[in-house]
C-alpha cells in the first residue's frame, strides 16, 4: 500500500466513532506517521483519535502539567526520540563526559516516564528504540571505545530494556530492528531529514506504523494464540507417505536445513506460549511416523495441543481445531506450503490468518519473522503450560464422546476448584486474562498489569482468582474477579473466565463462592453490569440464569438473604 493510498484510507474515519486515543510526542516531524497510524490502525479495527504535539517539544510537553498531552490524556503515549537528534546531543557533549551519554540519557528519560506515570497513571507508554547508526568517526575501532556514538547507542538501547522491564506500562517498539532488516541506507534520507524533519521514508512508514499498531491491538486483547501447520513439505520435504521415513527431507544438509530452521522456529514460539496444532492430509499412522522415529526432527508429539491427520478439507479440520481450544479464530495461524489449501482455508474461514508462505522453503522463517504476527505485551508462567493445558482439554473432548450425558461426564472429570485474593505472582496471567478475554467478559474493561497493582492494594476492591484441575490435569488460573464495595453493596467491576473451561459449571461455583464472601462480610446485594460487545454475547443472560433480577437502570441485583 503506497502512502498516498493510506491518505485516502483515513478519509474514511470521520465517519467512524474513534474507540482509542493516542498521543504522538517526537523530536522529529510526525504528522506522517500520525497517517499512517490510523491507516494501519483502521485495517485492526482500532479508529485512533491522535493528539499530535508540535515539532520537538516533547520534553516541554511533559514538564508542563498544563499541557495539551495532559489535557488529552490519552490512553496511548508514542513517545519518538530520533537517532538524528541524538547524535546532535551527542556532539553537542563534551568529549570527557561521552562516556557517560547514555546513563545521563537514560535517567532524564527515567524521570520523564516518572512525570507521566504521575499525572496519567492509566496511560501505557509506547517508545521506539534508536536505529544503531555508526557516524564513522572511530570506524572499525567504534565498539572499543566508550566515546564512539555507537557504543553509545547500543548501550542507550540496552539501557531502554533495562528500564521498560520495571515499568509494567511502557512498551519499545524496535525501529531499530526495522533498520536492520530494510538498511537503514533504505528507510532514512537526509536530503528529506533537512527539508522536512521526516526521519523515515514515507515508503517505509507502513511497515513502522503495523508493528506500532500490533503493541496497541495486543493492549486490547488482540493476540495470536496458536499455530495450525500442514506437515509435508511444510515441516519437512517431500510426502511421508510416498516418500517414506527416509526419503523425507529434514536435517542439517540441503533443503532438509529450511524445514530444521523452520521447526526450530516453532519450537521457540511453542515455549513462549503459542499453542501448536497438526492439520493434515494423511493417514494418522505416515503422519505421526516421522515425530516418533526421525532422529532429526526438533518438534515431536508432545509439542502439539492437537494432531490431527485424515482426508476431511481443512477448512473443516481447523474448525474442529478451534472448538476444541475453545479461541477465537482470528487468533489461529495456517501454515501450509500448498496455495490451493491457503486459499481454501482463506476463503471458508475469512477470519483466520494464513500466511502466503514463499515458493522457496528455505525464506519461510525470516519471512514469518518479518510478518510480526505475534505481538505480545506480557509473559507469565501460565503461558510455559499452555500446551499440556490444551493437550489435556482434547482428552477431555474424547473422553466426553463416551458419556449420554453432560451431568455424567462432569462428575468424572472430579473438578477441584481453589480460589483466594489474587497473588502477586499471577497479576500477569490476570492482567492477560482482562486484555485477551472477549466471550466470557462481562463488561469487557481491560486492566494493565500497574492497574491491577493499583487495585490490589486499593481497599476500595476485594479480589478472587479462581484455578481449576481434574483428572486429566491442571487448567491454571482460570477465572478472576475485580469487586468494588459500596457500602452494603457490592459490585462485579471484572468477571473474567477462560475459554478453556467454559460450559463445566465454574460460574456457578463462582457465583456460590461470591455470596458467602458476602454473607461473612455483612454485604446485602450484590450486583452486576453486562455491557454487550460483538464477542460476549454468550453471557448476556448469565445473571438472570444465577437468580439475579435486573433492576430498572439495567444492571443485575442479587438479594444476599434471598439466595439459596
Amino acid at each position: 500500500m503506497s502512502f498516498i493510498n493510506l491518505q485516502k484510507k483515513i478519509k474514511n474515519i470521520q465517519a467512524e466513532k474513534p474507540n482509542m486515543s493516542l498521543a504522538v510526542l517526537g523530536d522529529v516531524s510526525t504528522q506522517f506517521l500520525k497517517i499512517a497510524l490510523q491507516a494501519i490502525g483502521m485495517d485492526n479495527d482500532i479508529i485512533l483519535d491522535v493528539y499530535e504535539s508540535q515539532y520537538d517539544v516533547v520534553i516541554q510537553e511533559i514538564l508542563d502539567d498544563d499541557s495539551g498531552l495532559y489535557q488529552f490524556n490519552p490512553d496511548n503515549l508514542l513517545l519518538y526520540f530520533s537517532s538524528e537528534k541524538l547524535l546532535d546531543d551527542f556532539y553537542h557533549c563534551p568529549v570527557k563526559e561521552r562516556t557517560g551519554f547514555a546513563d545521563n540519557w537514560m535517567n532524564s528519560l527515567s524521570s520523564l516516564l516518572n512525570k507521566i506515570s504521575v499525572k496519567m497513571k492509566k496511560t501505557n507508554i509506547l517508545i521506539y528504540d534508536f536505529i544503531e547508526k555508526d557516524d564513522g568517526i572511530f570506524a572499525g575501532y567504534a565498539l572499543k571505545t566508550e566515546s564512539s556514538f555507537l557504543y553509545q547507542v547500543r548501550k542507550l538501547n540496552l539501557l531502554l530494556s533495562q528500564e521498560i522491564m520495571k515499568r509494567k506500562n511502557v512498551f519499545i517498539v524496535s525501529l531499530n530492528s526495522l533498520a536492520l532488516e530494510k538498511g537503514t541506507e533504505n528507510i532514512f534520507s537526509y536530503p528529506l531529514f533537512d527539508a522536512s524533519k521526516v526521519s523515515i521514508k514515507p515508503d517505509y512508514l507502513e511497515e513502522l506504523a503495523k508493528r506500532t499498531i500490533s503493541v496497541l491491538s495486543a493492549l486490547r486483547g488482540k493476540i495470536r494464540k496458536g499455530i495450525i501447520v500442514d506437515l509435508d513439505n511444510t515441516l519437512w520435504g517431500g510426502v511421508i507417505g510416498d516418500d517414506g521415513i527416509d526419503g523425507i527431507q529434514i536435517g542439517e544438509h540441503g533443503i532438509g536445513r529450511a524445514f530444521l530452521r523452520l521447526q526450530k522456529y516453532l519450537k521457540e514460539m511453542e515455549r513462549r506460549g503459542i499453542v501448536l496444532c497438526v492439520c493434515s492430509k494423511n493417514d494418522i499412522g505416515n503422519a505421526k511416523e516421522p515425530f516418533i522415529s526421525h532422529p532429526e526432527m526438533i518438534l515431536h508429539l508432545d509439542d502439539f495441543a492437537l494432531f490431527v491427520a485424515n482426508w476431511e478439507d481443512k477448512a473443516t479440520n481447523i474448525r474442529y481445531i478451534q472448538s476444541v481450544l475453545n479461541v477465537s479464530m482470528d487468533s489461529l495461524v495456517f501454515l501450509d506450503d500448498n496455495p490451493f489449501e491457503r486459499n481454501l482455508v482463506r476463503t471458508m474461514i475469512p477470519e483466520i490468518t494464513v500466511p502466503e508462505l514463499p515458493k522457496d522453503p528455505s525464506l519461510y522463517v525470516s519471512y514469518l519473522r518479518n510478518l510480526n504476527l505475534f505481538e505480545v505485551t506480557s509473559i507469565s508462567e501460565e503461558d510455559s503450560k499452555r500446551v499440556s493445558q490444551y493437550q489435556a482439554e482434547g482428552k477431555r473432548e474424547e473422553a466426553k464422546k463416551s458419556f449420554t450425558s453432560i451431568e455424567d461426564y462432569l462428575k468424572q472429570l472430579k473438578m477441584v476448584s481453589k480460589y483466594s485474593s489474587f497473588k502477586e505472582k499471577n497479576i500477569s496471567r490476570i492482567s492477560q486474562l482482562s486484555l485477551r478475554s472477549n466471550q466470557f467478559n462481562l463488561r469487557t474493561i481491560r486492566y494493565t498489569e500497574s492497574d491491577i497493582k493499583r487495585i490490589i492494594n486499593d481497599s476500595n476492591y476485594l479480589t478472587i482468582e479462581f484455578s481449576l484441575n481434574d483428572r486429566f490435569g491442571d487448567s491454571g488460573l482460570i477465572s478472576a474477579l475485580i469487586l468494588k464495595k459500596d457500602e452494603n453493596i457490592l459490585f462485579i467491576d471484572t468477571w473474567i473466565m477462560s475459554c478453556r473451561v467454559l460450559k463445566r459449571t465454574m460460574e456457578s461455583f463462582i457465583i456460590n463462592q461470591l455470596v458467602e464472601l458476602c454473607r461473612e462480610k455483612g454485604i446485602t446485594q450484590l450486583v452486576g453490569e453486562y455491557l454487550s460487545t460483538k464477542k460476549n454475547s454468550m453471557v448476556a443472560d448469565l445473571y438472570q440464569r444465577m437468580g439475579f433480577i435486573k433492576s430498572e437502570d439495567g444492571l443485575f441485583v442479587l438479594n444476599i438473604r434471598d439466595a439459596k
